[in-house]
C-alpha cells in the first residue's frame, strides 16, 4: 500500500526528469503567508533537480498579494505569477494557470498549503504504479494523515454521498485541493468546464472522466486544526446548486460524453489546403486578434483571404494573407467573392469577431481525410476575457431552454455527428460542394448560412459537427445588443419557415412564438371560458419554475442568477414576437433596405 513517504523521490524523477512539472496554485487573500509558502515549495522542488515551474494565480485579492507575487517573481526565476484584476473563482484561476503550464505533468495545489506539498512523492508512486492520468488527493485514503474538525467531516461525508448519486467517478474525495494531472487531460478539460467557483473540482473530474482519462487516489497530509476553513452557508448553498447542475448536465444533457477519436493529422504536403475567408467591414481590434490566432495554427497548409470594404494596410507581410477590397456589400457576397479567388480544397468561413484555437485547422484536416464529410462545423465558445455581460449572453444562448438540441454550437459537447444547420462563424465546406450549390444566396443577411446548409443537403451533401474544432466568438452584451441579435435571427427564421421550409421548419423554432401567442390570446379565451384559467395558470407556473431552475443551474455565477432569468425570459419573448413577424412578412428588411453593417 502507498504510504506518506516524503523522502523517496525515485518515482518523481521517473515522471518529471524528462517531462517536467508545472505547479498551479490558486491564491486568494493569502498575503500573510504567500511568500513563505512559495519559497518553501521552490526549495522543495529545486532540491530534486528536475525541470519545474510554479504558477501562482492571484484571484483578485485586495490584500497586497499581487504586489508580493510581482516582487517575488523578480528574485525566484521559477515563479511565473498570473494576476486577476477581480475575483473570478477558484476554477477560473486554475484554468488560467493551466494555460501557462509548459510541462507534461501539472500539480494543482491550493495556495494556502493546508495540504502539505511534501507528500508529492506519494502521488508519484501512485502514478507510476497505476499508470493513471489523474491522481486525486483523498482524505479518505487509509494512509492519509488528517486533522479535521467534526463539522467539516460531517459536511464532507454528506457531500460524498451526494456526488456518488450524481456521478460515478470511481474516487471518493472530489474536493481535495491537491491533484497530479497529465497535461493532456487538463488541456482536454480546460474549455469544457463551466463551473468556476464552488463545485469546480467535481466538474473537472466529470469532464476528464467523460474523456476517458483514468483516475487513482493518493494519501494527503492535512491539518485544519479547529478552523472552519472557507466554509460558509452561502458557499454550501452554491456548492449544492453547482453540484446539481453538474448532475443535470451529466444525466439529462449528456454534456460530459466522451469525444469521438480523432484520426491522425495528415502532413501538410498530403493533407487538404484550406482557404480561410474573412468577410469584414474593415480593420478592428477583434480582426487583429483573429490574425494573431491564425499565425500560430499548428497545421500550416492554408491561405487567408480578407474581404474588407476598402483596401487595408497589409496586416501581415506573409504569402498566406491576401486582401481583396469588395466595396460595401453583404457578407454573403463577400464570401462568394473570396471563394472564387480561393486556391484551397476546403473553404473555411469565420467571422472577424471570432478567433480559433491553435489546433483548429489540424482537427479539421484530420476529419476531412474521410471523403464522406462534405461540410464541418464546430462550437463557438465565449472568450474567457469577454466582459461579464457578454458571458451572460453566451450562457443564455447555451441554455437548453433557448437552443435545445442546438446548444452544441456553444459547447464542446458529445461525439462527431450529423447536423442539418450550422452558423458561418465556424464552417468548413469542400470547394466542390460549395460550387455545386452556387455558394451563398446573396440576398439575405443574416440567414445566408442557414440557406447554404439547406442547399447543400438538398444536393445530397453531408454536414457534420466536430466538438474539438473550436473558435472563440465574442458575444453581444445583454440586454439591448443581445436582443437585437436574437431578433434578427428570429425574423429570418420565421420568414424561412414559411417561405422555404427545409431546416427552418422545426417545432423547436416555433415554441417561443406559440408561447407568446398563448400568453396573448389565452387571457381573453379564459375570460370567455373560465374553466380554462387553471390550465393557463398551470402553464405559466410551469414556465416560471423551469426558467428559474435553469437560471439557478446555468447562470455563470450566483450574482448573475437574476439577470440570467430576465435575459432568458426576454430572449423567449422577443424571439417569439420576431418569429411571428417573420412568418407574416412578405419580404425581409435586407431585401428592401440598402445593406449597412456599421
Amino acid at each position: 500500500m502507498t504510504t506518506l513517504n516524503d523522502s523517496n523521490w525515485t518515482a518523481a524523477h521517473h515522471l518529471f526528469d524528462e517531462g517536467g512539472l508545472s505547479v498551479v496554485l490558486p491564491c486568494y487573500r493569502l498575503a500573510d503567508r504567500l511568500e513563505r509558502n512559495l519559497r518553501k515549495l521552490d526549495a522543495l522542488l529545486a532540491a530534486q533537480g528536475f525541470p519545474y515551474q510554479i504558477i501562482p494565480v492571484d484571484d483578485g485579492s485586495a490584500d497586497g498579494s499581487a504586489e508580493i507575487l510581482t516582487a517575488l517573481a523578480t528574485t525566484v526565476p521559477s515563479i511565473h505569477p498570473v494576476l486577476f484584476p477581480e475575483n473570478r473563482g477558484k476554477g477560473a484561476a486554475v484554468l488560467r494557470g493551466a494555460t501557462q503550464a509548459m510541462y507534461a505533468w501539472v500539480l494543482l495545489l491550493d495556495g494556502d498549503f493546508d495540504l502539505d506539498p511534501a507528500v508529492l512523492p506519494a502521488f508519484c508512486d501512485v502514478a507510476e504504479q497505476s499508470r493513471a492520468d489523474v491522481i486525486a488527493g483523498s482524505k479518505l485514503h487509509p494512509a492519509s494523515q488528517v486533522a479535521y474538525p467534526l463539522r467539516r467531516r460531517i459536511f464532507s461525508a454528506l457531500y460524498h454521498q451526494l456526488t456518488q448519486h450524481v456521478l460515478h467517478l470511481g474516487i471518493r474525495d472530489t474536493q481535495s485541493g491537491m491533484k497530479l494531472v497529465r497535461a493532456e487531460a487538463l488541456k482536454y478539460a480546460t474549455d469544457r468546464v463551466l463551473v468556476k467557483h464552488f463545485a469546480f473540482d467535481l466538474e473537472l473530474f466529470a469532464v476528464m472522466h467523460g474523456g476517458g482519462f483514468t483516475f487513482a487516489e493518493a494519501p494527503v497530509r492535512i491539518d485544519f486544526g479547529v478552523r472552519w476553513g472557507c466554509l460558509s452557508w452561502r458557499m454550501l448553498w452554491r456548492t449544492l446548486i453547482d453540484t446539481l447542475a453538474i448532475g443535470y448536465r451529466s444525466r439529462m444533457l449528456h454534456y460530459y460524453e466522451g469525444l469521438t477519436p480523432l484520426p491522425d493529422v495528415p502532413a501538410a504536403a498530403d493533407g487538404p489546403r484550406f482557404s480561410i475567408i474573412v468577410a469584414c467591414p474593415g480593420d478592428s481590434v477583434v480582426l487583429r486578434r483573429l490574425i494573431e490566432a491564425l499565425k500560430v495554427q499548428t497545421y500550416r497548409n492554408f491561405e487567408v483571404l480578407f474581404l474588407p470594404d476598402r483596401l487595408l494596410v497589409r496586416p501581415e507581410t506573409n504569402y498566406r494573407f491576401r486582401i481583396l477590397a469588395t466595396g460595401q456589400v453583404r457578407p454573403a457576397k463577400k464570401r462568394n467573392m473570396g471563394a472564387v479567388a480561393a486556391s484551397g480544397d476546403i473553404l473555411v468561413f469565420i467571422d472577424d469577431d471570432a478567433y480559433p484555437r491553435e489546433d483548429w485547422l489540424a482537427v479539421a484536416a484530420a476529419r476531412f481525410t474521410d471523403p464522406a464529410i462534405d461540410a464541418l462545423g464546430g462550437p463557438g465558445l465565449t472568450p474567457p476575457d469577454d466582459p461579464p455581460k457578454a458571458h451572460l449572453s453566451g450562457a443564455i444562448f447555451a441554455s437548453p431552454l433557448v437552443s435545445g438540441n442546438f446548444r452544441c454550437r456553444y459547447f464542446i459537447q458529445g461525439p462527431l455527428r450529423r447536423v442539418e444547420d450550422f452558423p458561418s462563424c465556424n464552417l468548413f465546406v469542400r470547394k466542390t460542394a460549395f460550387e455545386a450549390v452556387r455558394g451563398f444566396r446573396e440576398d439575405f443577411w443574416p440567414g445566408e448560412d442557414t440557406l447554404l446548409c439547406a442547399d447543400l443537403q438538398q444536393q445530397g451533401y453531408t454536414l457534420w459537427y466536430e466538438p474539438r474544432m473550436v473558435v472563440y466568438h465574442h458575444r453581444r452584451p445583454v440586454f439591448a445588443p443581445h436582443l437585437r441579435q436574437v431578433g434578427r435571427y428570429a425574423l429570418h427564421r420565421g420568414y424561412f419557415a414559411r417561405r422555404i421550409g427545409l431546416n427552418s421548419r422545426r417545432v423547436s423554432y416555433m415554441i417561443p412564438a406559440l408561447f407568446v401567442l398563448g400568453l396573448t390570446f389565452g387571457v381573453p379565451v379564459c375570460w370567455a371560458v373560465p374553466c380554462l384559467w387553471w390550465c393557463y395558470g398551470a402553464v405559466v407556473a410551469l414556465y416560471w419554475v423551469l426558467t428559474w431552475a435553469d437560471a439557478l443551474l446555468e447562470a455563470p455565477s450566483i450574482r448573475m442568477t437574476v439577470p440570467f432569468w430576465f435575459g432568458l425570459v426576454a430572449t423567449h419573448m422577443w424571439y417569439g414576437v420576431r418569429f411571428i413577424q417573420g412568418v407574416l412578412s412578405r419580404r425581409m428588411p435586407c431585401g428592401v433596405v440598402p445593406f449597412d453593417h456599421r
